[in-house]
C-alpha cells in the first residue's frame, strides 16, 4: 500500500511518499498542494520528527528505512550521495570518480536531478567544479539554504 502525506517545512511544502513500510520519495509541492487522504503512519510520522529536527540544525543524518527507485547506476550515485559528509560539498566530478566513472560528469548530474529523496539523499550537497551552485529540484535559493544551515547557520530564505 501507498501512502502520502504533506509536510510544511522551511523549504516549503513537501510531499512524503511510503509504499512496504519504506520511504519512496520526498517531493517539493506548492503551498495549495494537498494530499485527499493524507496518510500518517508511523514511518511518515518519524519522518516528519527528522526533517523537524534537520531543519532545526539538530539531526545530521536521517535513520530510516529507504527504497528510491532508479536505475543501478543511479542507485550507485545516490549511495555516494550519501557518504557526503554533513556540512560539505563535492562536486559532480568527484561523485563520478567516487563510483569508478570519471568521464560520467553528466551522468551524475542526471541521477542527482532525478533523486527521489532530496535531502534525505542529499544531493544538495553536490556543487559544480569551481564550487558554484548548480540546479536542485526545490530551486538554487533553497540549495544554498541547505548548506548554510549544515555549515552552522540557520535555514533562512
Amino acid at each position: 500500500m501507498i501512502w502520502e502525506t504533506c509536510f510544511d517545512s522551511p523549504a516549503g511544502r513537501l510531499v512524503l511518499t511510503e509504499r512496504d513500510g519504506a520511504l519512496i520519495r520526498l517531493r517539493f509541492a506548492p503551498a495549495e498542494y494537498s494530499v485527499d487522504d493524507p496518510g500518517e503512519t508511523d514511518l511518515l510520522l518519524e519522518t516528519k520528527e527528522q526533517l523537524k529536527e534537520y531543519f532545526a540544525g539538530k539531526r545530521k543524518a536521517f535513520d530510516l528505512p529507504l527504497s528510491p527507485q532508479g536505475t543501478p547506476f543511479q542507485a550507485e550515485v545516490w549511495r555516494a550521495l550519501s557518504e557526503i559528509p554533513y556540512g560539505e560539498t563535492a562536486s559532480y566530478r568527484e561523485i563520478a570518480e567516487k563510483i569508478g566513472r570519471p568521464r560520467a560528469c553528466r551522468a551524475v548530474g542526471m541521477a542527482c536531478r532525478r533523486n527521489p529523496l532530496p535531502i534525505i539523499i542529499p544531493c544538495h550537497r553536490v556543487i559544480g567544479k569551481d564550487g558554484s551552485l548548480t540546479g536542485y529540484e526545490g530551486g538554487l535559493a533553497v540549495k544554498e539554504c541547505l548548506l548554510r544551515l549544515e555549515q552552522g547557520g540557520v535555514y533562512h530564505v
